[in-house]
C-alpha cells in the first residue's frame, strides 16, 4: 500500500489573501504562491512578486 499524500504537503505556501504562511496546502489553490522548501522562503514570495513584475514593466518599456 502507498503513502500517497497531498500534493505539496510538507511544503511552505504563502497565502495572498491571509498574508499567512501554511505548511502545505491549506486553501485553496487560487489564493497560494508556492510551494517554498523553508517557511523564509515563503515569507519573501509577495516581494519577489513585485520585483518581478517591476522587472517586466521596464523591459517592456525598453522595447517600445
Amino acid at each position: 500500500m502507498s503513502s500517497v499524500g497531498t500534493p505539496g504537503e510538507g511544503q511552505y505556501w504563502y497565502n495572498v489573501s491571509t498574508k499567512t504562511v501554511e505548511k502545505g496546502p491549506q486553501s485553496d489553490w487560487s489564493q497560494l504562491l508556492g510551494p517554498y522548501d523553508t517557511a523564509a522562503e515563503a515569507e519573501t514570495a509577495m516581494a519577489k512578486v513585485q520585483a518581478r513584475n517591476e522587472a517586466w514593466d521596464e523591459a517592456e518599456e525598453d522595447d517600445a
